[in-house]
């Protein structure tokens, strides 16, 4: 019941077609093409350059293309196409569906019906300001191309709407006031918000009460996990106190998936909050959940 397999490289078509056979089946795929275009972003989330590990070369395409179209156990619905996340350029989006809808116009010349495109996603957010293009202007660029053309496009818009909808809430635990940083630890830590540390993304920080009279200075967000690594903001101008609430605003994607159990730490607790009522959606975890599962060997 699959609507389409985007297919990664040549070896992982044959394995599709063979298990399809085996089935009894034809798995509708597209193959997820390379256009080798720069996204223009961090390198971490670059995917569609030709050094990236992502789909398969456009050179190459045509001929991967003929040849699923001879296999009998698959049948060919469409192009796919990713070339990063956290995009706030269209020009590479742009280009990028350009380059598919000649390659479906090539395809459809040789007899090889492409019913469908699928763009991908990667629209980013203002982590920090950015100017962000809107979701129109967005699904105007990458849907310029296929004008008039009857094809079905398929997007992926997912960290442009739930990004802003979280936030990943810490207490300070102690402040650390130093000759060269400031440090103010905080209960959370890269384990439970991966982005800053992987990638040195930035989250904008508010503290959740009145800060008084106190003067604000400038301080490193660190978590107690033990690598030198593990940081959530730096260099952010705050008047903290120990025990103040912070929330770090646009934890609402690759957040808690990105979440870990790194040094024996229970992940946070989910909270939906729906106008003025707030439900619990994932339990907080405890020690034990961290070991249930492991088994002393006998004697």
């Amino acid at each position: 019941g699959i609507g389409c397999f985007n297919v990664e490289s040549a070896a992982e078509l044959e394995r599709l077609n063979r298990v399809a056979m085996e089935m009894g089946l034809k798995a509708p795929l597209a193959l997820r093409v390379n256009p080798d275009v720069d996204a223009r972003t961090h390198p971490y989330i670059s995917t569609g350059l030709r050094e990236n590990k992502f789909g398969i070369p456009a050179a190459e395409a045509p001929a991967l293309y003929r040849h699923a179209a001879a296999l009998p156990g698959v049948q060919v619905r469409g192009i796919a196409c990713h070339i990063g996340s956290q995009l706030t350029d269209l020009a590479p989006l742009a280009e990028a569906a350009g380059r598919v809808a000649a390659l479906r116009q090539a395809l459809l010349d040789e007899g090889i019906g492409i019913e469908h495109v699928d763009l991908g996603g990667g629209l980013g957010i203002a982590y920090e300001n950015e100017a962000v293009p809107s979701h129109a202007d967005y699904v105007a660029a990458i849907s310029a191309p296929f004008a008039g053309s009857g094809v079905s496009i398929s997007i992926e818009p997912g960290r442009s709407i739930v990004g802003p909808a979280g936030v990943l809430l810490t207490r300070v635990e102690y402040l650390k006031p130093g000759a060269e940083r400031n440090f103010a630890i905080v209960d959370a830590a890269m384990n439970d918000l991966l982005r800053p540390a992987l990638y040195d993304a930035h989250h904008a920080v508010l503290p959740l009460r009145d800060s008084g009279s106190r003067e604000p200075m400038s301080w490193e967000l660190v978590g107690p996990v033990c690598e030198s690594g593990d940081f959530l903001a730096r260099e952010r101008s705050l008047a903290l106190a120990e025990g103040d609430l912070l929330a770090l605003r646009d934890a609402g994607a690759y957040g808690f998936v990105m979440s870990s159990n790194y040094n024996s730490r229970p992940r946070p607790a989910e909270v939906l909050v729906d106008g003025a009522q707030a439900h619990l959606i994932r339990a907080r975890e405890t020690q034990d959940d961290l070991w249930r599962g492991e088994v002393m060997p006998a004697g």
